[in-house]
């Protein structure tokens, strides 16, 4: 990973991602691709880049006190309907991993479960390297062609096991550019979208291509996957300029208000909306981080059912099912563990309430990360959906910010916690991974953003200084230091550079998912 290394007070935060010195679109990606993406670039990199500006004025407006509210009615609230196809009716659990571990790739299209979302994103470290290796291995899952060595049971090698499982592929964001291909940057999500289109070969697929959207801000930007959608249809030669389909993340506060209109006009394309709910909480932090009435509590004191999380789970599968999509549900933090009998029992307990509960709210299905995960959560679902039912009474436009007083606890035990996690997590980014295991909790780019916002709020609003905070980052960095993943002295290094990356992208305000 790069980190910048120019001006004061910055060395430590991370660079976008760059192709490698010396590399070339011509010779170094498949022949015919340099022709095929110039024009995509041409057309919508700059449809990204004030996409981009919009967000940052909308951040800074809400910063102001000038909050994200619904949008006036429009046509987007008609009677509209699109008409789910038979191949996705079943999503009751989506299982979800870094495109770039071929492993769990195959484990998780050997779990039984109903969909699989193989990501770019948030679970995988935004490195080059890493993105081209995850588009090979999600080539591989769509032809049901990726194995691994299992060295447990003798080197045996394992297939993926036929199945109708749906498989997703999460394309990196919107907010990411990717360097390195021409003088400029370039979209990501084009970059993704438009290279694993290329190498794909349509026929060989058992269903559409699925794309997760991730990190949308506006309705607006819907218009931008719909063009781009139906631009690379045409490019490839698909004939059907629908032939791309999609699910979208709800992981942005302002774009909570607007997705019955972002699904109006993406509605060729979208199957259904997805509560993200760890980047939804990092978001609501952002986007309330003047506010002292919004210092949230310690991470893990919040409860699952907490009200700006349960309004939206209210708002989300009404607006879906009023309109023919899936409503599907969040990721449960606390993992299994075959090794550790009491822990495996309690996730395995959160687990079962958290998708009752998101069922009860009408979703349709959730994610899982861990294959033990996936008969607990099938299990919660009706089959193969809700059937697009909807509460009496439910309210469509529920209050988004409601009252976090009296909610959890903020200590600094929890701020510890969090400098604590924000360095292991990061340390273990810089040896390659975008998603570590800790403390029986998965901790992802999201989960990584929710604690430095933490941090910072509990700076700007005095719960803490910032002096106080960085003797927190010294001391708990002194800890790990102390511990065996440390010895090393390679990784000695990285977990000082951990440290000094996380409390920079703190100290400078690089709040957004990185």
């Amino acid at each position: 990973m790069q980190t910048q290394t120019g001006s004061v007070g910055t060395a430590h935060i991370p660079a976008m991602s760059t192709a490698p010195a010396g590399f070339s679109i011509e010779r170094d990606l498949p022949a015919g691709f340099a022709d095929f993406y110039r024009p995509l670039h041409e057309a919508f990199t700059p449809r990204q880049q004030a996409a981009l500006a919009k967000r940052h004025a909308v951040l800074a407006a809400s910063q102001n006190g000038q909050r994200p509210e619904y949008l006036l009615p429009s046509e987007a609230q008609g009677d509209w309907r699109i008409a789910l196809p038979a191949w996705v009716a079943d999503q009751r659990n989506q299982m979800t991993g870094p495109a770039d571990d071929h492993e769990l790739g195959v484990k998780m299209l050997n779990s039984g479960a109903p969909g699989v979302m193989v990501d770019l994103e948030d679970s995988m470290a935004n490195a080059f390297d890493h993105t081209l290796r995850g588009i090979d291995n999600v080539i591989a899952m769509y032809y049901r062609e990726l194995t691994y060595v299992d060295q447990k049971r003798g080197g045996v090698t394992v297939p993926i096991t036929p199945s109708s499982t749906v498989l997703w592929t999460r394309v990196r964001g919107l907010h990411l550019s990717q360097a390195g291909i021409y003088d400029e940057p370039t979209s990501a999500s084009l970059f993704d979208l438009a290279l694993l289109a290329y190498k794909l070969d349509f026929t060989r697929l058992a269903h559409p291509l699925a794309i997760y959207i991730p990190k949308t801000e506006s309705a607006d930007e819907a218009l931008w996957w719909r063009d781009v959608f139906q631009a690379v249809a045409k490019a490839k030669g698909l004939g059907d300029p629908y032939a791309i389909k999609a699910m979208a993340l709800v992981e942005a506060h302002p774009f909570a208000y607007q997705i019955e209109e972002f699904a109006y006009n993406l509605r060729e394309h979208l199957l259904g909306l997805n509560l993200g709910r760890w980047d939804y909480m990092a978001s609501l932090i952002h986007y309330n981080l003047l506010d002292p009435g919004w210092v949230l509590p310690d991470r893990n004191t919040i409860p699952h059912d907490v009200a700006f999380f349960q309004n939206l789970r209210e708002r989300i599968p009404e607006v879906c099912h009023r309109h023919g999509l899936l409503a599907i549900g969040g990721m449960t933090a606390l993992f299994p563990d075959r090794t550790n009998p009491e822990l495996n029992a309690r996730a395995l307990a959160v687990l079962e309430k958290d998708k009752k509960n998101e069922s009860d709210a009408l979703f349709d299905g959730a994610w899982t990360g861990h294959p033990d995960q996936n008969a607990i959560a099938v299990a919660q679902f009706p089959v193969p959906n809700q059937g697009f039912a909807r509460k009496p009474g439910a309210n469509a436009t529920p209050d988004l910010r409601p009252s976090i007083a009296g909610v959890g606890e903020r200590t600094e035990a929890g701020t510890r916690a969090a400098v604590r996690t924000v360095i292991r997590y990061r340390h273990g980014y810089l040896n390659g991974l975008g998603a570590s295991l800790l403390d029986g909790y998965m901790e992802d780019l999201a989960t990584d953003r929710i604690y430095r916002l933490m941090i910072a709020q509990r700076i700007r609003h005095g719960m803490h200084g910032a002096a106080e905070v960085t003797r927190f980052f010294d001391e708990e960095l002194a800890k790990l230091l102390g511990e065996p993943a440390a010895r090393d002295p390679l990784q000695t290094e990285r977990f000082r550079e951990a440290r000094a990356q996380s409390e920079a992208m703190i100290t400078n305000g690089f709040h957004d998912p990185i």
